[in-house]
């Protein structure tokens, strides 16, 4: 025993020595990765790396930042042309490559992006990017060779004013929705963030994993969405506005409904993003600067048709005409011979439809379709319809459309991930001058 605790201890310190040794040498992802995290990296295991390449032969010393959830950080490609920067947590991000760092004569090659990276408009240089299951994002970017392109003030303008058309359209279907069942029910629907999410998982499903064409997969999300509404109000909101339920308990019972369905959607889905067929299709010049794909084209066409024929409904059709009715004065309605609940179950099956069609839509707008999606722009419906006035489809319309016009146009002056906020100060603001909103009645209380 004696003799074994001296080669015990050489052979323990032998051990210890190895260990140190090993842990001291640098390894060869570090040696090829500079060490710049933009987090602390001792409290996120999330980060964005890649390599920068041209012709086949690192660049050195080009700067990349990472913008996002009020996080910002930027790093510089190492002599091997690798970077990576950490980030606190999983989200959306904005990539950009300085291109003042870059070689003469030489851009982002925006046709060697990685699968589900797409550039933002009007640059090669920046474009979004999100994680997908695991903590780390690899993007590897090629230059090419091209002419940097510099975009005048009004081109910018002109630009963001077509895509805040595009956005208040599909925005305004959602909206219209919202509107339409806060007129007939009095209802402040939470879910209706999860019917617009249903919509874009049914596309997803239909259109990407089945291979189904998109212009037979939208009419099934419609068919859909229809019965997803009538099922809503068959199976809870029926009976609940028969219990005699008020309106801070449905409008409760509403938000319980938008979280179970909600994470409904993550369970089956998961945390990743999902791209719908067509979504990376080229931008088409049409006049000066305006570009639009044949996406955007159809996506504001398809809105205008929609919309179109709802105001038809509304206007001229018996059933419309009694939804109006309802939301005027639901008694007199009662009184006068109108089936408020068959009505009421017309408007949820409409809205759901509209609903699942603006999913489709948003999902090509952002792009991508992902568990939570409806819920970004659930305050934007409620804004748009506060806007119009309350109870009004063609207010909801008007408050979309304003809504969706100056989100984009912010991004003029303000950072991307506050572009929303500009909008809910002009909302705050007409409410200050007109509580009843554009198109809304003023109301006598007492």
């Amino acid at each position: 025993m004696r003799r074994t605790a001296p080669v015990a201890l050489a052979i323990l310190g032998t051990l210890l020595a190895a260990i140190l040794v090993l842990f001291a040498a640098p390894t060869s992802a570090s040696a090829a990765v500079p060490d710049t995290p933009g987090a602390d990296q001792e409290e996120t295991d999330f980060y964005f790396a890649g390599v920068i390449q041209f012709d086949g032969a690192a660049v050195p010393d080009v700067t990349i930042s990472v913008e996002g959830g009020g996080f910002d950080a930027e790093t510089v490609t190492n002599a091997d042309g690798a970077w990576r920067l950490y980030v606190p947590e999983k989200d959306t991000y904005t990539i950009t490559v300085d291109e003042d760092t870059l070689p003469d004569g030489v851009i982002v090659d925006a046709g060697q992006l990685p699968e589900g990276i797409q550039p933002i408009q009007g640059t090669t240089a920046s474009f979004e990017a999100e994680f997908g299951l695991t903590g780390s994002k690899i993007l590897n970017l090629f230059l090419g060779e091209g002419e940097r392109v510099t975009t005048s003030f009004v081109d910018q303008l002109v630009e963001r004013l077509i895509n805040g058309l595009n956005f208040g359209l599909l925005l305004a279907l959602a909206a219209i929705g919202v509107s339409l069942i806060f007129g007939t029910t009095g209802l402040t629907n939470f879910a209706h963030a999860e019917m617009v999410t249903f919509g874009a998982v049914v596309a997803v499903i239909f259109g990407s994993f089945l291979q189904v064409p998109m212009w037979l997969t939208i009419p099934i999300v419609l068919i859909l969405g229809a019965a997803f509404g009538w099922g809503l109000d068959a199976g809870l909101w029926r009976p609940l506005r028969r219990k005699g339920l008020g309106m801070v308990q449905l409008m409760i019972v509403s938000i319980g409904l938008s979280l179970f369905v909600r994470y409904l959607f993550q369970f089956f889905l998961g945390g990743s993003t999902y791209q719908l067929p067509g979504a990376d299709s080229p931008n088409i010049q049409i006049w000066g600067p305006i570009k639009l794909s044949v996406v955007d084209m159809m996506s504001m066409g398809i809105s205008i048709v929609v919309i179109v024929a709802v105001a038809f409904w509304l206007l001229r059709t018996r059933v419309g005409k009694a939804t109006r009715a309802i939301s005027d004065n639901p008694g007199l309605a009662a009184a006068s011979g109108i089936n408020v609940d068959r009505v009421i179950r017309t408007v949820w099956i409409l809205s759901a439809s509209l609903a699942g069609l603006a999913g489709v839509l948003w999902g090509y707008f952002r792009p991508g379709v992902k568990w939570d999606m409806g819920v970004h722009i659930l305050l934007l419906m409620f804004a748009a319809v506060t806007l119009g006035g309350l109870g009004t489809a063609f207010g909801a319309l008007v408050g979309a459309l304003i809504v969706g016009i100056l989100v984009e146009v912010s991004t003029l002056w303000l950072p991307s991930d506050l572009k929303y906020v500009g909008a809910l100060v002009v909302l705050i603001l007409i409410l200050l001058v007109r509580p009843q909103g554009i198109l809304g009645r003023r109301e006598r209380i007492g």
